[in-house]
């Protein structure tokens, strides 16, 4: 059985304020409070691939200190637009 659209939101809107590093949880969750109902299956699909990452990882790719996977840099654009991003 899959899960609808709005169960899918709630988990995941759960998942982006429970990551373990407080800067992942402001950023990621307050994007799911902002962005996260308009995205289309595509980029929910984007977004939960992206908190499949570490926050460690995550944290380096948008501060700068590391380049992001490609993959990943169209939602982290979304996610932080104002980050320094670089493509690895």
């Amino acid at each position: 059985m899959s899960e609808t659209r709005e169960i899918r939101l709630k988990r995941l809107k759960i998942r982006a304020w429970r990551r373990g590093i407080k800067e992942m949880d402001l950023l990621l969750g307050g994007f799911a409070d902002s962005q996260m109902a308009g995205l289309s299956e595509a980029e929910l699909d984007a977004f939960e691939a992206l908190m499949d990452e570490a926050d460690q990882d995550l944290l380096r790719w948008v501060t700068g200190l590391e380049p992001a996977p490609g993959h990943h840099l169209p939602m982290l654009r979304r996610v932080a637009p104002d980050a320094q991003l670089r493509e690895a």
